[in-house]
Protein backbone atom coordinates (compact mmCIF):
# COMPACT_ATOMS: atom_id res chain seq x y z
CA UNK A 1 0.00 0.00 0.00
CA UNK A 2 1.46 3.48 -1.12
CA UNK A 3 1.91 6.31 1.78
CA UNK A 4 0.40 9.47 1.92
CA UNK A 5 2.43 11.90 0.49
CA UNK A 6 1.90 14.26 3.80
CA UNK A 7 2.54 11.15 5.66
CA UNK A 8 5.97 10.79 3.94
CA UNK A 9 6.87 14.13 4.07
CA UNK A 10 6.14 14.38 8.19
CA UNK A 11 7.61 11.13 8.80
CA UNK A 12 11.11 13.07 6.86
CA UNK A 13 10.31 15.96 8.56
CA UNK A 14 10.19 13.96 12.14
CA UNK A 15 13.62 11.99 11.23
CA UNK A 16 15.22 15.01 10.42
CA UNK A 17 14.50 16.68 13.89
CA UNK A 18 15.67 13.60 15.94
CA UNK A 19 18.99 14.03 13.39
CA UNK A 20 19.37 17.37 14.26
CA UNK A 21 18.41 17.04 18.46
CA UNK A 22 20.73 13.61 18.68
CA UNK A 23 22.79 13.95 15.94
CA UNK A 24 25.86 15.99 18.22
CA UNK A 25 25.09 13.99 21.65
CA UNK A 26 25.33 10.15 19.50
CA UNK A 27 28.79 11.68 17.93
CA UNK A 28 29.89 12.78 21.66
CA UNK A 29 29.04 9.18 23.05
CA UNK A 30 31.51 8.17 20.70
CA UNK A 31 34.07 9.86 21.25
CA UNK A 32 34.30 9.27 24.42
CA UNK A 33 34.87 5.39 23.68
CA UNK A 34 37.74 7.33 20.91
CA UNK A 35 41.43 5.42 21.97
CA UNK A 36 42.69 8.68 19.97
CA UNK A 37 41.08 11.15 22.70
CA UNK A 38 40.94 13.22 19.12
CA UNK A 39 37.55 14.45 17.41
CA UNK A 40 38.58 14.12 14.31
CA UNK A 41 40.76 10.66 14.35
CA UNK A 42 39.38 7.14 15.24
CA UNK A 43 42.02 4.75 16.63
CA UNK A 44 39.86 2.15 18.48
CA UNK A 45 37.86 1.15 21.21
CA UNK A 46 38.70 2.60 24.76
CA UNK A 47 37.16 2.74 28.00
CA UNK A 48 40.65 4.87 29.40
CA UNK A 49 38.95 7.96 29.64
CA UNK A 50 36.07 6.68 32.04
CA UNK A 51 38.84 4.97 34.13
CA UNK A 52 40.96 8.34 34.02
CA UNK A 53 37.58 10.04 34.81
CA UNK A 54 36.77 8.37 37.98
CA UNK A 55 40.11 8.85 39.21
CA UNK A 56 40.04 12.48 39.04
CA UNK A 57 39.33 13.81 42.74
CA UNK A 58 37.98 16.99 42.16
CA UNK A 59 35.20 15.28 39.46
CA UNK A 60 34.36 13.02 42.35
CA UNK A 61 34.17 15.64 44.81
CA UNK A 62 31.90 17.83 42.62
CA UNK A 63 29.39 15.09 42.06
CA UNK A 64 28.77 14.55 45.67
CA UNK A 65 27.66 18.23 46.30
CA UNK A 66 25.82 18.04 43.50
CA UNK A 67 23.80 14.99 44.79
CA UNK A 68 23.92 16.62 48.71
CA UNK A 69 22.42 19.92 46.60
CA UNK A 70 20.01 18.01 44.94
CA UNK A 71 18.46 15.74 47.24
CA UNK A 72 18.44 18.58 49.91
CA UNK A 73 16.75 21.03 46.96
CA UNK A 74 14.44 17.97 45.98
CA UNK A 75 12.81 17.70 49.31
CA UNK A 76 12.32 21.52 50.15
CA UNK A 77 10.80 22.05 46.88
CA UNK A 78 8.92 18.64 46.94
CA UNK A 79 7.00 19.49 49.73
CA UNK A 80 6.39 23.06 49.50
CA UNK A 81 5.58 22.70 45.78
CA UNK A 82 2.95 19.89 46.30
CA UNK A 83 1.42 21.83 49.20
CA UNK A 84 1.37 24.82 46.61
CA UNK A 85 -0.50 22.40 44.13
CA UNK A 86 -3.42 20.93 46.72
CA UNK A 87 -3.97 25.21 47.96
CA UNK A 88 -4.13 26.11 44.35
CA UNK A 89 -6.77 23.21 43.52
CA UNK A 90 -8.42 23.88 46.41
CA UNK A 91 -8.98 27.53 46.11
CA UNK A 92 -9.06 28.12 42.43
CA UNK A 93 -6.79 31.27 42.17
CA UNK A 94 -7.26 33.70 39.66
CA UNK A 95 -4.93 34.05 36.15
CA UNK A 96 -2.94 36.44 37.24
CA UNK A 97 -2.35 33.86 40.40
CA UNK A 98 -1.37 30.97 37.74
CA UNK A 99 0.52 33.38 35.73
CA UNK A 100 3.08 34.50 38.75
CA UNK A 101 3.82 30.97 40.34
CA UNK A 102 4.61 29.56 36.80
CA UNK A 103 6.80 32.42 35.97
CA UNK A 104 9.99 30.61 37.06
CA UNK A 105 9.51 28.46 34.46
CA UNK A 106 9.71 30.73 32.27
CA UNK A 107 12.19 33.50 33.67
CA UNK A 108 15.72 32.90 32.21
CA UNK A 109 18.16 31.72 34.20
CA UNK A 110 20.33 34.26 34.13
CA UNK A 111 17.85 37.05 35.06
CA UNK A 112 16.35 34.61 38.19
CA UNK A 113 20.48 33.88 39.17
CA UNK A 114 21.30 37.90 39.43
CA UNK A 115 17.75 38.34 41.17
CA UNK A 116 19.03 35.78 44.07
CA UNK A 117 22.08 36.80 44.16
CA UNK A 118 20.90 40.66 44.60
CA UNK A 119 18.66 39.14 47.30
CA UNK A 120 21.09 37.38 48.96
CA UNK A 121 23.56 40.52 49.37
CA UNK A 122 20.41 42.57 50.54
CA UNK A 123 19.86 40.04 53.64
CA UNK A 124 23.34 39.69 53.91
CA UNK A 125 23.54 35.80 53.38
CA UNK A 126 26.76 34.09 52.96
CA UNK A 127 27.25 32.17 49.72
CA UNK A 128 27.65 28.52 49.73
CA UNK A 129 25.93 25.24 49.72
CA UNK A 130 22.97 26.28 51.23
CA UNK A 131 22.54 29.27 49.23
CA UNK A 132 22.54 27.08 46.04
CA UNK A 133 20.17 24.98 47.78
CA UNK A 134 17.57 27.63 48.27
CA UNK A 135 18.26 29.20 44.91
CA UNK A 136 17.41 25.79 43.34
CA UNK A 137 14.52 25.13 45.21
CA UNK A 138 12.75 28.31 44.80
CA UNK A 139 13.05 27.61 40.90
CA UNK A 140 12.20 24.33 41.41
CA UNK A 141 8.88 24.65 43.19
CA UNK A 142 6.77 25.84 39.86
CA UNK A 143 7.67 22.71 38.14
CA UNK A 144 6.92 20.65 40.95
CA UNK A 145 3.54 22.61 41.45
CA UNK A 146 2.72 22.28 37.72
CA UNK A 147 3.22 18.29 37.88
CA UNK A 148 1.46 17.65 40.72
CA UNK A 149 -1.09 19.42 39.64
CA UNK A 150 -1.78 17.29 36.69
CA UNK A 151 -2.71 14.71 38.90
CA UNK A 152 -5.56 16.73 40.32
CA UNK A 153 -7.46 16.28 36.79
CA UNK A 154 -8.32 13.16 38.02
CA UNK A 155 -9.18 13.64 41.36
CA UNK A 156 -12.59 12.86 42.44
CA UNK A 157 -13.29 15.28 45.11
CA UNK A 158 -16.33 13.00 46.32
CA UNK A 159 -13.76 10.98 48.20
CA UNK A 160 -12.66 13.38 50.47
CA UNK A 161 -16.45 14.07 51.25
CA UNK A 162 -16.87 10.74 52.00
CA UNK A 163 -13.93 10.22 53.96
CA UNK A 164 -14.63 12.94 56.63
CA UNK A 165 -18.51 11.65 56.79
CA UNK A 166 -17.21 8.50 57.81
CA UNK A 167 -15.30 10.46 60.85
CA UNK A 168 -11.70 10.83 59.67
CA UNK A 169 -9.97 14.25 60.05
CA UNK A 170 -8.18 16.38 57.62
CA UNK A 171 -4.89 14.73 58.68
CA UNK A 172 -5.87 11.41 58.08
CA UNK A 173 -7.78 11.55 54.95
CA UNK A 174 -4.96 13.54 53.54
CA UNK A 175 -2.32 11.18 54.76
CA UNK A 176 -4.97 7.71 53.75
CA UNK A 177 -6.80 9.16 50.35
CA UNK A 178 -5.44 12.30 48.98
CA UNK A 179 -1.68 11.28 49.26
CA UNK A 180 -1.57 7.79 47.81
CA UNK A 181 -4.04 9.15 44.64
CA UNK A 182 -1.40 12.30 44.29
CA UNK A 183 1.91 10.25 44.58
CA UNK A 184 2.79 9.11 41.34
CA UNK A 185 2.94 13.01 40.38
CA UNK A 186 4.84 13.76 43.29
CA UNK A 187 7.31 11.66 43.16
CA UNK A 188 7.63 12.06 39.33
CA UNK A 189 7.87 15.75 40.50
CA UNK A 190 10.27 14.70 42.21
CA UNK A 191 12.47 13.14 39.97
CA UNK A 192 12.18 15.70 37.21
CA UNK A 193 13.23 18.04 40.30
CA UNK A 194 16.26 16.22 41.12
CA UNK A 195 17.16 15.90 37.39
CA UNK A 196 16.87 20.11 36.79
CA UNK A 197 18.72 20.37 40.60
CA UNK A 198 21.76 18.51 39.25
CA UNK A 199 21.96 19.60 35.94
CA UNK A 200 21.21 23.19 37.04
CA UNK A 201 24.52 25.89 36.35
CA UNK A 202 23.98 29.42 35.68
CA UNK A 203 21.92 30.10 38.91
CA UNK A 204 24.36 27.61 40.59
CA UNK A 205 27.67 29.96 39.23
CA UNK A 206 25.86 32.93 40.77
CA UNK A 207 24.71 31.74 44.38
CA UNK A 208 27.65 29.11 45.46
CA UNK A 209 30.36 31.79 46.56
CA UNK A 210 33.83 31.17 47.15
CA UNK A 211 33.57 27.52 48.99
CA UNK A 212 35.34 24.69 47.45
CA UNK A 213 32.24 22.33 49.09
CA UNK A 214 29.54 24.59 46.78
CA UNK A 215 31.45 23.75 43.36
CA UNK A 216 28.62 21.93 41.39
CA UNK A 217 29.20 19.18 38.87
CA UNK A 218 28.00 21.23 35.89
CA UNK A 219 30.35 23.71 37.48
CA UNK A 220 33.21 21.72 37.91
CA UNK A 221 32.70 20.82 33.97
CA UNK A 222 33.16 23.98 33.06
CA UNK A 223 36.11 24.87 34.64
CA UNK A 224 37.05 21.69 32.21
CA UNK A 225 36.46 22.99 29.07
CA UNK A 226 37.71 26.16 30.01
CA UNK A 227 41.07 25.09 28.57
CA UNK A 228 39.60 22.68 26.21
CA UNK A 229 37.15 19.76 25.23
CA UNK A 230 39.59 16.76 26.53
CA UNK A 231 38.48 13.63 26.01
CA UNK A 232 37.45 13.41 29.98
CA UNK A 233 34.93 15.20 29.32
CA UNK A 234 32.97 13.83 27.15
CA UNK A 235 32.99 10.59 29.39
CA UNK A 236 31.30 12.91 31.76
CA UNK A 237 28.65 14.28 29.74
CA UNK A 238 28.01 10.50 28.25
CA UNK A 239 27.72 9.56 32.39
CA UNK A 240 25.30 12.72 32.97
CA UNK A 241 22.98 12.39 29.81
CA UNK A 242 22.38 8.45 30.57
CA UNK A 243 21.49 9.08 34.07
CA UNK A 244 19.57 12.73 32.74
CA UNK A 245 16.87 10.40 30.50
CA UNK A 246 17.05 7.50 32.87
CA UNK A 247 15.26 9.89 35.39
CA UNK A 248 13.25 11.46 32.82
CA UNK A 249 11.79 8.38 31.54
CA UNK A 250 10.87 6.97 34.56
CA UNK A 251 9.19 10.52 35.42
CA UNK A 252 7.45 9.94 32.32
CA UNK A 253 6.24 6.65 32.65
CA UNK A 254 5.27 6.73 36.36
CA UNK A 255 2.85 9.51 35.25
CA UNK A 256 1.32 7.43 32.06
CA UNK A 257 1.02 4.33 34.26
CA UNK A 258 -1.52 5.92 36.45
CA UNK A 259 -3.13 7.85 33.06
CA UNK A 260 -3.53 4.43 31.59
Amino acid sequence: MSRNPIQAWLSAHLLLVYVFLYGPILVLVALSFNKAGMPNVWTGFSLQWYGELFANEKIIASVGNSLFIAFAATIISTVIGTLLAMGLEERRPRVATEALIAAPMIIPDIVMAISLLSFYSLIKLTLGSHSVILSHSAFMISFVCAVVRTRFKHFDRSIIEASIDLGAGEFTTFRRVTLPVIAPGVIAAALLGFTLSFDEFIIAYFTSGPSSASITFPMQIYAMIRFGVTPDVNAVATIVMLVSFFLIFLSQRINREVDA
